[in-house]
């Protein structure tokens, strides 16, 4: 099985307020750098959405090590997914995030290491804010 490491981030200008979200996908000597951003967002919604659009991209199931600085990320993906999934049916904000989380998931495992942020994800959520601008 492959091993992918994930770098990802995501902010918020105001919480909630316009927000971007940013992930660095590695692979040997393949990269691949996604962003993306929301207008009326939270902090939690783009640290969730690095995370989801980083393993969306994923084209066949891999050891995925994800690097993220948020702890809801880090909770979410190792202690929260199995009442996420319960809740699936169950309407709140977050509710679709979540569940393409838990549909993203399952399928790779995943590694899920805290970190602090660095420049590289920063630069890549600011992208994704400066999208939704232009």
């Amino acid at each position: 099985m492959k091993t992918v490491v994930i770098y990802t981030d995501g902010a918020c200008k105001g919480n909630p307020g316009p927000g971007g979200w940013g992930a660095w996908l590695t692979f040997g000597e393949h990269e691949k750098k996604l962003c993306g951003g929301e207008l009326e967002t939270t902090n939690n919604r783009m640290e969730l959405s690095g995370a989801i659009e980083g393993l969306a991209a994923l084209k066949e199931r891999c050891d995925v090590t994800l690097y993220t600085d948020s702890s809801y990320v880090q909770k979410g993906i190792t202690e929260w997914l199995a009442g996420w999934k319960k809740e699936a049916g169950k309407r709140h904000q977050n509710n679709l995030l979540k569940i393409k989380t838990c549909g993203k998931n399952w399928m790779n495992n995943v590694n899920v290491i805290m970190c602090l942020g660095n420049g590289l994800k920063a630069m890549l959520v600011l992208k994704g804010m400066k999208l939704l601008i232009n």
